[in-house]
């Protein structure tokens, strides 16, 4: 592998030293920064077409404000383009419907993730990954996007590590958890049309880890769903009486509820009814006893009462989105930070200044 050439009029070495003075007043999330000049950030500000002044967030236990231009900054330093701004400002309105985020999630203990899933024409436009490897690197929008995230958060609420954010070891998926619903392959509307938001939109929020099922040996839908709800079930993830869940589907398991008549409302049905562990089990975890609302250790009877991961009459608030590609029978499990709002944002861009 070859360095390429470098055209005589960029300064390579002002663009080191640019690098290392951002890195110097602590704005890095530990990779290097784009610098944000300027006419750069007044590039993102346009895309937007919104006012740089206007609040887009406020931490209340810090007291401490995001604007359009702050996440403009950010998102440049990043490594976004302009053009993906509009989604940037999307994500984050998303990510603040989330009542955690509105809260303490971002300093938690549980270092949660965010998850950012795109619909609509905006995908391919911009070029974000939909289908083989979506929860790993190797995509522009989708690495910057997550990670325009990340850097306001640290940037302006001051979240950074070891001084407010308090995770004890974090998630490795913290900012990188950024794509495309797969639609083009999903037997079901899109996540955010059926949210009812048509087209471009978003929908996000917090996670506590990922894990996926790797179920490629059945075509009976009842087992496939079965391995979901034994993965779902599992006592690791549970600290309060309930936990929230979502399921990030391959088009292959997608297909194969879809054509046993599951719609996303049945699939989000069955496992809300079928994810769980028993007491006895729960016992020997300690816990098997929910006192306002923690789990902790009881007495473990009776040992064969079910005692559900989601409760009663919450199926809706399981996400069921579809993405990856077909290459084998793997889907994850997405344990939400808290609870989900169940809502989608649109996406909306500037209007070409020919368009007024």
């Amino acid at each position: 592998m070859s360095a390429p050439a470098v055209e005589a009029e960029l300064d390579a070495d002002a663009a080191q030293r640019a690098i290392e003075h951002c890195y110097e007043q602590g704005w890095s999330d530990g990779l290097p920064l784009v610098p944000a000049t300027r006419p750069l950030v007044d590039r993102f500000l346009e895309a937007a077409g919104r006012p740089a002044d206007e609040i887009i967030g406020h931490m209340p236990q810090v007291d401490r404000t995001v604007t359009v231009e702050l996440a403009a900054i950010n998102a440049a330093m990043a490594g976004c383009r302009p053009e993906y701004f509009p989604v940037v400002l999307a994500a984050w309105e998303a990510l603040m419907r989330e009542r955690a985020a509105k809260g303490g999630g971002w300093q938690s203990t549980s270092g949660p993730a965010p998850l950012i899933i795109l619909n609509g024409p905006v995908r391919e436009r911009l070029g974000f990954n939909s289908t083989g490897g979506v929860f790993g690197p190797g995509f522009r929008p989708n690495a910057t996007v997550a990670r325009a995230i990340g850097l306001i958060v640290r940037n302006a609420f001051g979240v950074v590590p070891h001084e407010l954010e308090q995770a004890t070891q974090g998630l490795p998926g913290r900012w990188s958890i950024c794509f495309g619903e797969n639609e083009e392959d999903s037997p079901w509307p899109p996540l955010a049309a059926e949210l009812g938001i048509a087209g471009d939109a978003v929908t996000a929020t917090l996670l506590r880890t990922c894990e996926y099922v790797d179920n490629r040996h059945t075509s009976d839908p009842e087992q496939l769903l079965g391995d979901f709800a034994d993965t779902i079930g599992r006592s690791g993830s549970w600290i309060f009486q309930h936990a929230g869940v979502g399921v990030v589907l391959c088009p292959e398991h997608a297909d194969l509820l879809a054509g046993a008549g599951y719609s996303r409302s049945d699939v989000q049905r069955w496992l809300a009814e079928h994810s769980g562990r028993s007491t006895e089990a729960l016992a020997r975890a300690g816990k098997d006893y929910a006192e306002k609302g923690v789990r902790r250790p009881g007495d473990g009877t009776p040992g064969d009462r079910f005692q559900r991961t989601i409760p009663e009459g919450a199926e809706s608030s399981i996400l069921v989105a579809v993405a990856g590609s077909r290459t084998a029978g793997i889907s994850m499990v997405v344990r939400f930070f808290a609870d989900w709002s169940g809502t989608a944002v649109p996406i909306v861009a500037a209007a070409p200044a020919d368009a007024a």
